[in-house]
Order: C-alpha cells, then sequence, then structure tokens
C-alpha cells in the first residue's frame, strides 16, 4: 500500500532533479528495454504480410449524372460498399481456399486477408502468414479471384440493362424468354454496376513483409525501460526520502 501513495503522490521539483541526477541508470534501463524488443522480435516474430493492388475504376461520368457533389459522394459509397462485400463473398473466398489449400473460407475472413483504401484508384489486398511465398500466394489470389468476380459481375449487368431495354421498348413474343433470364443475370450481376472496371496492378510476387517491423519492438522496448526505469527511480528515491 505504501509503494502505491508513493506512486500516486503528487509530483515535486525534487522528483525531477531525481530523474536527471539518475540519467545513467535511465540510460541503460532504455537501452536494455530496446535489446529486451529485439529479442522477443527474434523469438516471436510477426507473421508476414503481402499485398497486392487492383485498380477500380467506377467511371462515374458514364455511369450516372449527379446533380449535387454529394448525391455523387453517395453514390461512390453504395458502389464501393457493393465491391467490399463481394471482396469477401463466399464465392470470391472460396476461390481463394481452393487454389491455395489448407484454409477455409471462413479463417481467410477472420483475420487473415485484409482490405485497404477501398475507394476509386488502387485497392490494396493484404494476406497474413507465417510463411512469405504462402501470404504471397494468398494476396495474389484474392486479387484474381475478386478481380475475375467483378469482371464477371459487370457483364451480366449489361447483359441486364440491355434485356430491361429491349422488354421496355416491345419484345413481342421473346419476352417470355428474355424474362426467364433475369433472375439467372440478377444473381449474376450482384448489384455490381456494368460501368465498374478493375485491373490488376501488382499480383505476381507482391512485396512482402514483417507485419510489424524490428523498429517498432525496438521503440516499444525502449519506451517501456524509459517509462519503468523512471518509475523505478522516483519509488527508490521517495523510499529513502
Amino acid at each position: 500500500m505504501a509503494d502505491f501513495q508513493l506512486l500516486f503522490s503528487p509530483a515535486s521539483a525534487d522528483d525531477f532533479d531525481r530523474l536527471l541526477k539518475a540519467w545513467r541508470f535511465w540510460l541503460v534501463i532504455t537501452v536494455l528495454g530496446g535489446l529486451f524488443g529485439s529479442i522477443v522480435y527474434g523469438l516471436l516474430p510477426p507473421a508476414y504480410r503481402a499485398r497486392a493492388t487492383v485498380q477500380v475504376d467506377f467511371n462515374l461520368e458514364e455511369a450516372y449524372t449527379p446533380t449535387s457533389d454529394k448525391q455523387a459522394f453517395y453514390y461512390l459509397e453504395r458502389e464501393v460498399r457493393k465491391l467490399q462485400a463481394l471482396a469477401f463473398s463466399d464465392a470470391v473466398l472460396q476461390a481463394v481456399a481452393n487454389e491455395i489449400g489448407g484454409v477455409s473460407a471462413t479463417e481467410l475472413r477472420n483475420g487473415v486477408l485484409m482490405l485497404s483504401q477501398p475507394g476509386e484508384a488502387e485497392w490494396k489486398f493484404y494476406a497474413e502468414d507465417r510463411d512469405p511465398q504462402r501470404a504471397q500466394a494468398l494476396a495474389s489470389a484474392w486479387a484474381r479471384a475478386f478481380t475475375a468476380e467483378v469482371k464477371e459481375a459487370a457483364v451480366a449487368s449489361k447483359v441486364l440493362q440491355a434485356f430491361h431495354a429491349e422488354i421496355q421498348a416491345g419484345c413481342g413474343q421473346g419476352c417470355a424468354e428474355l424474362e426467364a433470364r433475369l433472375t439467372e443475370l440478377e444473381a449474376r450481376a450482384q448489384g455490381i454496376s456494368p460501368y465498374v472496371e478493375v485491373g490488376l496492378l501488382q499480383v505476381d510476387r507482391p512485396p512482402v513483409s514483417r507485419k510489424v517491423s524490428l523498429a517498432t519492438y525496438l521503440l516499444a522496448g525502449a519506451l517501456m525501460g524509459w517509462a519503468g526505469g523512471g518509475l523505478a527511480i522516483l519509488l527508490v528515491s521517495r523510499r529513502k526520502g
């Protein structure tokens, strides 16, 4: 109890003076903390993270004619959410699992695969694994499966759009056949805009590195040593006082 009272007692000018006088001890503890961080990094290294890149273009000028910037923003937000959902859909993740093997779609969805910077332009597809080559394979397979699924959905949407236009224009006896295919096309289109375009930018041997760098471990260990050393100096000094 006495230690806690010393720890939470108000700071004073003497405390600052004690810290300055014990700078050598403080420096040593900080260095040892950084060394401890490097040891932890060596014994328990973080997983590798690979990054594949896909170009996404919504072609807003063709797909939509907004009357205000706000409407354009909401349109893009809605389309981005659709593609995000597609990236983590059962069809895409199962394609990745089938290609790589040894992993299920559920496992991929729960922390192995991560999507960054969704919007227009470059989408980053991240994959984590203890094996750097497997992390690269996962990221590459995910980007390819996503791109293929989006292209297929966009083509289905274009056909669906043409069918709707033909039905509205009056298709006579052929309407029954067209309407029979609408359900199938709607399922394939998945609500994806027919104007969206995707392309693979960096999927062959994508860049890979540790999820957390050695510098981060060193800094974290040094900060812990620095903070712990300061508290130790104050507690020891106050006890003596």
